[in-house]
């Protein structure tokens, strides 16, 4: 697997592959793993992506996160880590994630998709 990581310029990892199999999401303590065949969809822009799979959202907040939507897109998105609470306000622009959270969907909103 190639993949590009934070010092390439996104906070983020993708495949050089096709299609991952599954997104890797790595919390500060705890660490989820969402196969594609569960992806929903996606929505956001610059400063927050919504990604939507059968059980869970997973919202994450930040800059630059529009170019992460291509990822999703083409299911090329194969990790994304929160940061350490350090590195959360980076002083430079460009794209970082600021935060990462994991929404269990309930029950009730499931009986609607």
């Amino acid at each position: 697997m190639n993949a590009v990581s934070v010092d390439s310029g996104k906070p983020w990892a993708v495949t050089g592959e096709e299609r991952a199999t599954a997104l890797e999401v790595v919390l500060l303590e705890r660490t989820y793993v969402f196969p594609w065949t569960q992806f929903l969809y996606g929505e956001g822009g610059a400063d927050e992506v919504r990604l939507v799979f059968a059980v869970h959202d997973v919202i994450v907040r930040g800059s630059g996160l529009d170019s992460l939507l291509a990822e999703v897109v083409a299911q090329r998105l194969t990790l994304i880590r929160e940061p350490f609470r350090s590195d959360r306000f980076p002083v430079t622009e460009g794209r970082f994630i600021r935060e990462i959270v994991i929404q269990k969907i309930e029950a009730d909103r499931q009986a609607w998709q």
